[in-house]
Formats: structure tokens, C-alpha cells, sequence
């Protein structure tokens, strides 16, 4: 019998918003991560990167204001660089503590690719934006120059668009499930992974954002999980957040989660695809359970309804 498989979807809480923050937030994080090893369980790690990826692809737009000879740089890379960055400095923490409990295990970090339908609508319709302010001038200019799209935010100038598609797969799929099966602690999909669809026998790369969670939730039906855990800075689901009134949903059901989804009560840009993904997991095939919570209350979530949100079919 296979030792229970998680899939810890780390929010950016977990990762710190510099070099030197993430580097300090990182050794909780993994904490955290080898409590839950010493437990027996096999554990596949995603992550977000949009403050790293932001970071990167700010740099080198205000290097090449500065010297022409600095290109723009490409979403795909800046999404591959922070991939590496964000990857090495958990494996590092991770490491590291695996060795001070004296513990044999291997980490290895993955740079991904997440299969999308090319004829998903989102690449009709860009909505996400990246990357810093332009003014309508520069915009145009870069639009005219690229294939960049832009939108006015918010009185603020313009920013780049890019997609959002759902991922359908990793192209990793086989070798994180081997590295599972040998014992191996894995981090893969960060950042969404890179979007990557197929098209007359060749692989083809598009600059877009894939929500962490989806690509998350994906790699736990992918590698038969037991559980799906969505970590975020708050403990679970609450209703009414940051009112008097403020609770948290312990054991709701699915069908009135759906509800609430559908009356948007969730925000599109956080609580929303936790919600919509923890779902999809815990809908997705008997005996499966999705948790929502803290790196505070992990261990404790994972021992007990008392604290988390707790979702299953």
C-alpha cells in the first residue's frame, strides 16, 4: 500500500516577496513541509511566482529604458527564471532541514510546461496584467513593436495583458510520478507553469498566466492524491471576512460552496480559484479530500476538522 500523496499549493505567505525575505520564509515553510514527511506522506509541491515574476520582468523593462541593448523579456522567461529561483531557494530550506532530522530523502525542483488548449477563450480575450506601468505613448509604441496588448488600469497608466488559460496536464506527468514512486520530494508547476500547447507536431511556448491552484489541483488529480491542500494567509474559508460578523466554513458541503461561488462572494483574484479547485479535487473521485489553511495550522489541519477548511464528497 502507497504511503497518502499530497499536493501543498504554497501561496506567496509562504515565499516572501524579495531575495531576502523569501529566503527567511522559506526555512517556516519547510518546517512545515518535513513535519509532514516524518509523517510517511509522499509530497508534490506548487507554488505562486507574481511577485518574483513581476520582480524580473520589471528589471529588465526599466534596464532597457536605460540601455537599448537590454531586450524586453519574454513571460515565458521570466516565468522560467522565477521556476529556478523560487525552486532553489525551497529545495535549499528543505534540504537543509531534512538534514538536521537526519532524514535520507532527495529534492528535486522541475521547471514545467502546462498543456493548454490553444483554442482556450482566455487567448481571445487577455485579461491578466504583468509587469510595470507604461504611458499611453509607450504602450502604443511597444503594441506597435510587439504583439503586446495594454490596458488602461485604473488611472494609473498601462500595463501589459497577457492570457489565462486551465491548464490540462504537466508534460512532467510521467516523471514526477516516478519520482513519487522512488521516494523523491518534488516542486513543480510554479508559477502556473509555463503554458505550452500543441500544434502540427511541435511544442510551442506562449507568454500567459496559469492560476497556481488550477495548475496545482491538475497535479494532484494527475498523480492520484489523497489530499490537496491550498496554503494561504488565512486559516480557511471565511464568510464575511474582516467584518464583526466574520466566521469560517469548517465542513461546508460542495453544493453549498457551489452556491456561494456562484454568487461571486469569493474574489476572482484569491479566494475564488482556492475555492473553485478545491472542489474540483475533493469532486473528483471518492475518497479524496481538499484542505484550505494556513502554514500556521498544517500540521493541525492535517490532524483533525478543528482547524482549516475541510472539503470532500
Amino acid at each position: 500500500m502507497k504511503n497518502k500523496r499530497i499536493v501543498l499549493a504554497l501561496g506567496g505567505n509562504a515565499l516572501g516577496d524579495t531575495p531576502k525575505e523569501q529566503q527567511e520564509a522559506v526555512k517556516k515553510t519547510a518546517i512545515s513541509i518535513v513535519d509532514l514527511i516524518e509523517k510517511g506522506y509522499q509530497i508534490l509541491i506548487g507554488h505562486g511566482n507574481g511577485p518574483q515574476v513581476g520582480m524580473i520582468s520589471l528589471a529588465f523593462d526599466e534596464a532597457s529604458k536605460i540601455n537599448k541593448k537590454v531586450p524586453k523579456l519574454d513571460l515565458i522567461l521570466a516565468g522560467a527564471m522565477s521556476q529556478g529561483y523560487i525552486g532553489i531557494h525551497l529545495k535549499n530550506a528543505i534540504d537543509n532541514e531534512l538534514l538536521k532530522r537526519k532524514i535520507n530523502k532527495n529534492v528535486y525542483a522541475l521547471i514545467s510546461q502546462a498543456i493548454v488548449d490553444h483554442n482556450d477563450p482566455a487567448f481571445k480575450n487577455p485579461t491578466k496584467p504583468i509587469g510595470g506601468f507604461y504611458s499611453k505613448e509607450e504602450s502604443e509604441k511597444l503594441a506597435k513593436n510587439t504583439t503586446w496588448k495594454f490596458i488602461e488600469d485604473a488611472g494609473r497608466g498601462y500595463r501589459r495583458v497577457v492570457p489565462s488559460p486551465k491548464p490540462i496536464t504537466l508534460m512532467e506527468k510521467d516523471l514526477i510520478n516516478k519520482g513519487l514512486d522512488d521516494g523523491f520530494i518534488l516542486i513543480a508547476g510554479g508559477g502556473g507553469a509555463i503554458a505550452t500547447y500543441k500544434e502540427n507536431d511541435k511544442y510551442n511556448m506562449i507568454d500567459a498566466v496559469i492560476d497556481k491552484d488550477y495548475t496545482a489541483e491538475i497535479m494532484a488529480e494527475m498523480i492520484d492524491a489523497d489530499l490537496f491542500i491550498i496554503v494561504t494567509a488565512v486559516e480557511g474559508i471565511y464568510l464575511d471576512y474582516n467584518t464583526p460578523n466574520q466566521r469560517i466554513l469548517s465542513n461546508p458541503k460542495i453544493k453549498d460552496l457551489k452556491k456561494l461561488l456562484d454568487q461571486k462572494i469569493f474574489p476572482s483574484g484569491s479566494m475564488g480559484p482556492k475555492v473553485e479547485t478545491a472542489i474540483k479535487f475533493a469532486s473528483s473521485k471518492l475518497n479524496r479530500k481538499s484542505i484550505i489553511t494556513s502554514l500556521a495550522k498544517l500540521k493541525e489541519s492535517l490532524e483533525g476538522n478543528k482547524y482549516g477548511t475541510h472539503i470532500e464528497k
